[in-house]
């Protein structure tokens, strides 16, 4: 078995990604132990889910209009009257139609991850109030996520422009 080798480039990438996953976490996680009444283990899921590798600042911009997405769609499929699997195979077929037609193919599973963790059903009696809590903790893992993105990228073009040699 041969060595696993990265290049540099990989190398800072995914060690940057990695410690934006970390923050993401600790964040979403402080929510989840300090306001117990909600459930912001959902924001643990959707900050893990929305942060990327990339440096792109446009992409963690997508990636919430996806999360909002799915969940404008579980909400609006939340208090029809139907089975579960027929109200998750409708969301999932309108998620990714309108995200065809928004343009945002490339991050639809997040939207459809957003989809699942609103229409998801644990109780026997539906409320709707569950719903929109999901959504509140869904959409705060996607603020999270961007945040600290954008901190992210905007701390590496800094030290980018004070590494770079002057001409």
């Amino acid at each position: 078995m041969g060595r696993i080798e990265l290049s540099r480039t990989a190398y800072s990438t995914n060690f940057v990604y990695l410690i934006k996953c970390l923050i993401g976490v600790i964040i979403c996680y402080l929510l989840y132990k300090y306001i117990p009444q909600y459930p912001f283990y959902w924001a643990i899921v959707s900050v893990v889910v929305a942060l990327s590798p990339d440096d792109s600042n446009q992409q963690a911009y997508d990636r919430m209009k996806a999360n909002v997405l799915g969940c404008t769609v579980g909400l609006c499929l939340y208090p029809l009257h139907m089975s579960y699997l027929l109200m998750l195979c409708v969301g999932v077929v309108m998620t990714i139609c309108i995200g065809i037609a928004f343009k945002v193919t490339h991050t639809l599973r997040s939207a459809l991850a957003a989809l699942v963790i609103v229409t998801i059903q644990e109780e026997l009696e539906k409320h709707w109030y569950i719903a929109l809590e999901r959504v509140i903790c869904v959409v705060a893992g996607c603020l999270v996520a961007l945040m600290v993105t954008m901190l992210c990228n905007s701390i590496i073009r800094v030290n980018a422009k004070r590494l770079k040699p002057k001409a």
